[in-house]
């Protein structure tokens, strides 16, 4: 059995969850950014999140396996309880079901803090990640055709949605991270060993990992 521990992160996290973003953009389109942000503009990604909604981490023997968030789905005021996830794990932990894991432990948190909907924007084909999020709950909402210019194609980016508080008549006041009774209990994770399995390919030839954008 691996033991992998999900907490809330810290700035001290920024270094490791750099270089698992990494190779996301630099060699696939599952982001839809060109260059690898500074050690810094990740620092105060992580800092933005662990004001306003969550950035949780997954270790492994004192290591960063993965990192899933969230952000502001819109800057416009109206939208404030829905939210944009993302979830990214070293190659060495795909296939493993720490995705899974990780994935539903941010949505609890979220949940906890007062958010009603959250969205994940996935650039496809990625059927691994499409089948991830239907695992968790989330229903496909659309999709933007051509949305995105990356690896010299046009992507596509479906959107799934879930509703993390079924039947909400009106809108609680959002509660901060700091604030949230999960956050302040972070979750620990036994998962077994099972051997890595590739279950998709990109249309650049690069493997698909089990979680989303």
């Amino acid at each position: 059995m691996t033991e992998f521990r999900i907490r809330a992160a810290t700035v001290a996290d920024a270094h490791a969850c750099r270089e698992i973003y990494r190779p996301y953009i630099e060699n696939s389109t599952l982001t839809f950014e060109y260059d690898v942000p500074t050690l810094y503009e990740v620092e105060r990604r992580i800092a933005s999140a662990l004001d306003s909604h969550t950035w949780l981490v997954a270790e492994s023997a004192g290591a960063i396996a993965g990192y899933a968030n969230a952000k502001d789905f819109s800057s416009r005021e109206a939208y404030q309880w829905s939210c944009e996830t993302g979830i990214y794990l070293s190659p060495d932990f795909h296939g493993r079901g720490l995705g899974r894991a990780l994935y539903q432990s941010l949505l609890d948190h979220l949940a906890a803090q007062g958010f009603r909907i959250a969205v994940g924007r996935i650039a496809v084909p990625n059927d691994p990640s499409i089948a991830l999020h239907e695992a968790l709950g989330f229903e496909t909402s659309g999709t933007l055709r051509s949305i995105g210019w990356k690896l010299d194609a046009w992507i596509d980016v479906v959107l799934m949605q879930k509703d993390l508080a079924p039947g909400m008549a009106h809108p609680p006041t959002l509660q901060s991270p700091a604030e949230s009774q999960l956050q302040r209990a972070p979750l620990g994770v036994t998962l077994p060993v099972m051997k890595k399995f590739v279950t998709a390919s990109s249309t650049h030839g690069e493997p698909l990992p089990s979680p989303p954008c």
